[in-house]
């Protein structure tokens, strides 16, 4: 199984100083290195102290992540979920969950991401949303519109995989549309479980496609309204900007954009006020 390279539109290759490049380059290679380990009996899962998995696949990508940005861009800061925040002296920091999805990775199910944002005065600039096991992947910038590709192919192939720029859907109501989510007893975690079931009747389907994949099933207008009742900022950072790029909306439980609010949700824009009114009592 390879992760292919993608080719960025021209518009993208120099933007924020060769950055936009850089992002795919890390999201490549934290990619090729999950997937050493998919599937296989190579990895060790152990238990972080609040009972989710990691393994030395994150471990391994996330060292990799660190030190490409390390020897490329000194200055910068760093933040993942694995090794914690290194300080830097520029207003550029790089956020990094290298296996988004971790339990999808441990069960062999190829729906895990790998996410890689960049912001800039703490805010979201860039984010890169890969799909290793499926070959999917979409990139965006602030102002440069969000771009998507996938390869069909699993073996290595010398040809570069184009990128298109993808939009969001244009679904008005949420009783016609796809709600999807992580884990649904998230909800019950945050004492919402209300929540959940309100969104659940008002939506055509529900599916759990969730975690990072989520996210760029809404970006690429397969699904209207992506839910997380707990993330932290590495599980969002990236996909902030690539939802607001391809036309969709992006924030909090209580309707403001912000990575660190703790919950979030991401949506086409157009359902995301009827999806909203579900959530906000329960954004405290």
């Amino acid at each position: 199984m390879h992760f292919p390279d993608f080719e960025l539109p021209s518009s993208l290759l120099n933007a924020l100083n060769g950055r936009v490049a850089f992002a795919l380059a890390l999201a490549t290679a934290a990619s090729r290195e999950t997937l050493k380990y998919f599937r296989t009996s190579e990895f060790q899962v152990e238990r972080k102290s609040d009972r989710s998995p990691v393994t030395l696949a994150d471990k391994q990508a996330e060292q990799i992540v660190r030190k490409m940005v390390t020897e490329t861009y000194p200055m910068d800061s760093i933040l993942g979920e694995e090794f914690g925040r290194v300080e830097g002296e520029s207003e550029f920091e790089w956020i990094i969950d290298p296996i988004d999805g971790t339990k999808s990775f441990i069960s062999g199910v190829p729906l895990y991401s790998t996410l890689v944002g960049m912001t800039v005065h703490g805010k979201p600039h860039i984010g890169v949303i890969a799909i290793p096991a499926l070959g999917e992947l979409v990139i965006a910038a602030n102002g440069l519109g969000a771009w998507y590709g996938q390869s069909v192919s699993q073996v290595r192939d010398s040809k570069k995989v184009g990128l298109a720029q993808t939009f969001v859907s244009k679904q008005s109501q949420l009783s016609d549309g796809l709600f999807v989510t992580s884990q649904a007893d998230n909800f019950s975690r945050r004492s919402a479980m209300q929540a959940y079931q309100e969104l659940e009747s008002a939506a055509y389907v529900t599916r759990s496609w969730g975690d990072g994949y989520g996210y760029l099933l809404v970006a690429t207008g397969r699904a209207e309204v992506m839910v997380d009742p707990i993330v932290n900022p590495w599980d969002v950072a990236a996909v902030a900007p690539v939802i607001q790029e391809a036309g969709g909306t992006f924030s909090s439980w209580s309707g403001l954009f912000d990575i660190r609010a703790g919950h979030c949700f991401a949506s086409n824009g157009l359902v995301h006020e009827q999806a909203l009114e579900k959530l906000r009592p329960f954004s405290g």
